[in-house]
């Protein structure tokens, strides 16, 4: 009997020790920890917000408008399915105009007008100044409607997602993304960003409040989020067939246990 309940409190240590792999501490979950941070005065954080500069392959809407809507016409692709962010991607590319492989975008009347390497607000005051020498009293609007980013990982769900305001931050794309599972690693957050010398990784960690100091806290078209798996749940991978295996010899324990209990209470 003391061999059987040898083997029962084995089984139990295994169960037992999966268990606890699976807690959780605070520390280990909170977002943007800070001791200085409490409930009677708030703690300012200056951000430092990245300026994007517009790149081949962008898509920019151009509003022109006029008090004479007929030659507003001329200068304006048919945007008006662009209402409260609800339209398909790919209208996007045939609505919008398209920054090709020299960095030029192509205005009906004005012709080719080169934008690569400016900011939105460059651009904009760029085509206002071509659009004045065509049309009087018009008023010129630039926004950039290719502001895409992919969240990918540990994440409720994954995949990429179309941002209308003009500027996201972290928090916001995880948001979006239905935020971190109990899998996910708050502290190894993986940033990958596009620049003109090719793609730049970085590694954040979400649990410090520094991260809204930094440059990465907001994000730019085209960046990707990775959330990586935490380290809990790599132990619960690898063991996985170490519990199966713990089972099987438990299991078989009990059974030799019974076998040997049986013959020695056999007469």
């Amino acid at each position: 009997m003391k061999k059987r309940n040898y083997s029962l409190w084995c089984g139990a240590l295994v169960i037992l020790s999966l268990l606890l792999n699976g807690c959780y501490s605070k520390k280990e979950l909170v977002y943007l920890q800070n001791s200085e941070f409490n409930n009677e005065y708030p703690t300012t954080i200056k951000n430092r917000r990245p300026e994007y500069r517009i790149q081949i392959n962008d898509v920019l809407q151009i509003d022109v408008r006029n008090p004479d809507p007929t030659t507003t016409a001329l200068f304006s692709k048919n945007n008006g399915q662009l209402v409260n962010g609800n339209v398909n991607p790919a209208y996007l590319y045939l609505a919008g105009y398209s920054v090709d492989d020299r960095g030029f975008i192509n205005i009906p009347i004005v012709g080719t007008v080169k934008v690569d390497g400016l900011t939105v607000n460059e651009a904009e005051t760029l085509v206002q100044t071509e659009i004045d020498k065509y049309l009087n009293n018009a008023s010129v609007e630039v926004k950039l409607v290719s502001f895409k980013i992919s969240v990918l990982g540990e994440v409720k769900s994954p995949g990429y997602y179309l941002i209308y305001n003009g500027q996201a931050n972290i928090l916001e794309a995880l948001a979006m993304a239905g935020d971190i599972t109990q899998f996910g690693s708050r502290d190894d957050i993986k940033l990958i960003r596009q620049t003109s010398d090719g793609s730049e990784v970085i590694m954040l960690d979400l649990r410090d409040s520094e991260l809204m100091n930094s440059k990465y806290f907001f994000l730019l078209p085209n960046d990707v989020l990775y959330v990586e798996p935490n380290k809990e749940q790599l132990k619960r991978s690898n063991l996985e067939p170490l519990t199966i295996v713990f089972s099987a010899l438990t299991t078989l324990a009990l059974f030799v246990n019974a076998y040997v209990n049986i013959r020695n209470n056999t007469p």
